[in-house]
């Protein structure tokens, strides 16, 4: 150690402010500008601090080896059929060495003690079975409460007296519905590009989008509007978060590793992550994991796990092989009381929030293919196939759910293929058919209609004037009783409105038609979330043709391009249609927006453009009466926005003129500040253009610019003719 009086001044400092001799120095420098902050290690951990290691194989030789507790004790003649359950459920998610299950038994009594040991391959299996099985309920009175074994050393150095937690000072949450109280009634939107996500405001009177939030690296594949806009979720390799509120701080975070898809339940209530695991043996079957999540407590409240094919049955399952998502479907309503997939020959309805199955068992269905749930209600859409070789039909059913009343049904022959489409209310299913000729070489097409709210369900069966029509597209206004099909047998297939309800003479069994039009350069169909306007796209290799339609007039509004648009979307209000190109492609990355009538407002262009969704809003407090009265008196109100209209637009001309003035300035305190050095520089320039010219008899000088041509080579060639 020096002596002080060994040093220089500029070492003493240093010293002074614990900073090593030798450091490189620089006198501006100080040690505190590159210190992390107190209390904050910007999650960058020190080898000072005690965290919680990666589970390894350790010394005991136990870093392999789980105990599962909370299981049934059963009789000596029932342990064998508990323990193949038992390797059943974990033999799915890793490998069980050989004698590697042990469940131990009271000597006295002979009953099992109530847990197991199993040993796997490796450390990490072992974990990722205590992950995917922790709360497993074999039964209602039996959830897995799962351990490391080597974290038994940890339980035992835990004092056995009770130390009271520090009370911990009440920290408010903030508004999750803030940005609903916009004085100006605008909506959100995010996006994605690159690395980088944003949270705008559509700001249409200003015609550009206004930042609200942003963050680089805010997931790591997607994020996702809940259904009512509350949150916004994001993925990563650990699992998934939600955020919220004017900050969007996190909310709560959901821990399930490799976590590839997520879905809300329809009140918010309830969050299903998704991941997949491949199997160690190649000839095996991957291995899928649900995990049901409460979002209010981020408790974990069910885990399935099983081979895909156990998950892949009849519509759930992809052209691939793999899952079609969702593979769990939420039932409509405001409870968010059940939840359901398809299974062999049945489906499993599971009961919220215990996630057990409804009545202990499931709801039996020969040869189920598919179903949807009503939004509105707890009522289902099932579709079984043939069966018997085509001697017993195919069916369509409406069931009720808790009570399994099947309240309508419908036997079908020679069906190909059917896709049901709930209403957005749940006023009304469709059905679409494809049922084979009776060559069986080609399908026609027709519709199943049930009005679901009207006393005894009635029926109406619609057919397409041209039955070798193929159905493009098929939507519900989603507030209304009409609908709208593209079908064609070509390229360009014809748009026609249906309604269930009209005033118009009854054509089709109570289904009127509307209209008709032909040759239409489009594949989709986007109805306004408000109804009576629809955007028409041709999307993929109609290279982004769009025509804004009026369903009340029948008739087109505008008609206009998206050059190579992937995505278009609504907004919540019904308001503005945004249209974006996607990274797929290599130009034009981004999104446009326009009004509900094809008029463009502006343009956003973004390199490695993901992903845009609107951020959705909850359903009206308002009754259908004061929504009347509203519109009614639509008229008083309009002048009043009107006029803000006109001073946002006037204070936006002022904003422009205030950022040209302050670009002028700028130049001339630029322009002012090289005065002296332009001068400096002429100066400069004739001291040196003196020592050669007279500059005093430069009148006598011109300059003339002469421009001369020179032939550096050339060369024959005769060219005979054929």
């Amino acid at each position: 150690m020096p002596e002080l009086n060994d040093l220089t001044a500029d070492e003493e400092r240093q010293f002074a402010e614990g900073q090593p001799r030798g450091f490189p120095f620089d006198p501006e420098f100080r040690m505190e500008d590159v210190m992390l902050p107190e209390n904050d290690d910007m999650d960058i951990a020190s080898e000072d601090d005690e965290v919680a290691e990666e589970e390894i194989q350790t010394e005991t030789g136990f870093g392999s080896v789980i105990a599962v507790d909370n299981l049934p004790q059963v009789p000596p003649e029932k342990q064998e059929k508990l323990a193949a359950v038992i390797k059943r459920l974990y033999a799915q998610i890793g490998t069980i060495r050989e004698g590697g299950f042990w469940m131990p038994s009271d000597e006295q009594t002979k009953l099992t003690k109530g847990f197991a040991f199993i040993e796997f391959l490796t450390p990490e299996e072992a974990q990722a079975a205590k992950q995917h099985t922790q709360g497993y309920n074999l039964d209602k009175r039996h959830a897995f409460k799962v351990n490391m074994f080597d974290e038994f050393d940890k339980f035992l150095k835990t004092s056995d007296s009770y130390e009271a937690p520090e009370d911990k000072e009440y920290q408010p949450t903030e508004n999750l519905q803030e940005w609903l109280m916009d004085r100006r009634g605008r909506d959100q939107f995010i996006i994605r590009y690159g690395d980088e996500t944003e949270v705008c405001w559509n700001d249409h009177q200003k015609q550009l989008a206004e930042q609200v939030y942003k963050r680089s690296f805010w997931t790591e594949s997607f994020v996702q509007w809940s259904p009512k806009g509350s949150y916004v979720t994001t993925v990563h390799t650990q699992g998934t978060a939600v955020w919220g509120g004017p900050s969007f701080g996190r909310i709560q975070r959901f821990s399930h590793k490799q976590v590839r898809l997520v879905d809300f339940s329809p009140n918010e209530k309830y969050l299903i992550t998704y991941s997949s695991q491949d199997p160690s043996n190649p000839r095996d079957k991957a291995t899928v994991i649900f995990n049901v999540f409460d979002i209010r407590t981020g408790k974990k409240l069910r885990n399935f796990t099983g081979s895909v094919d156990e998950f892949a049955v009849g519509a759930a399952a992809g052209t691939t092989g793999m899952l079609k998502w969702p593979v769990f479907k939420w039932a409509g309503g405001p409870h968010d009381k059940f939840l359901a997939r398809l299974g062999r020959n049945a489906i499993s309805v599971y009961e919220a929030p215990e996630m057990v199955l409804l009545d202990k068992k499931s709801l039996k269905l020969d040869g189920i293919q598919d179903f949807e749930w009503s939004p509105a209600a707890d009522i289902l859409c099932a579709y079984q196939s043939e069966q018997a070789g085509g001697n017993l039909p195919a069916r369509i059913s409406l069931i009720r759910l808790p009570d399994r009343t099947e309240l309508r049904q419908k036997n079908l022959f020679s069906v190909s293929e059917v896709r049901i489409y709930w209403h957005p209310q749940g006023d009304y299913v469709a059905v679409q058919v494809d049922r084979y000729t009776k060559t069986r070489k080609s399908t026609y097409t027709s519709f199943e209609l049930f009005s679901v709210k009207d006393k005894d369900i009635p029926m109406e069966v619609l057919e397409l004037p041209n039955k070798t029509d193929k159905v493009t597209d098929f939507a519900w206004e989603p507030r209304g009783s009409r609908f709208a099909i593209l079908h064609g047998d070509g390229p360009r297939p014809s748009f026609s409105i249906y309604a269930m309800k009209s005033d118009l003479k009854t054509t089709v069994k109570g289904v009127d038609l509307i209209g008709t039009q032909p040759n239409k350069q489009a594949n989709q169909i986007h109805w306004s979330p408000q109804g009576k306007y629809l955007v028409l796209g041709g999307l993929k290799g109609m290279n982004g043709q769009l025509e804004f339609f009026n369903a009340d007039d029948f008739e087109p509004m505008s008609a206009a391009e998206h050059f190579m648009c992937t995505d278009i979307e609504w907004d919540p209000t019904g308001r503005f249609v945004a249209t974006s190109v996607g990274h797929v492609h290599q130009m034009e990355n981004g999104f446009n927006l326009w009004l509900f009538n094809g008029t463009e407002l502006y343009q956003s262009k973004r390199e490695r453009f993901l992903q845009f969704s609107w951020r959705h809003r909850p359903d009206t407090l308002l009754t259908a009466d004061q929504e009347a009265q509203i519109v009614k008196d639509f008229k008083r109100y309009s002048k009043k926005y009107q006029e803000e209209d006109e001073l946002i637009h006037t204070q936006a001309d002022a904003d422009v003129l205030e950022g040209r003035k302050r670009l002028q300035a700028k130049w001339d305190e630029w322009r002012e500040s090289r005065k002296e050095y332009a001068k400096e520089l002429a100066d400069g320039q004739r001291n040196m253009l003196e020592r050669f010219y007279d500059l005093s008899q430069q009148d006598e000088y011109s300059i003339e610019e002469v421009e001369t041509e020179t032939q550096l080579s050339s060369n024959e060639e005769v060219i005979r003719s054929m």
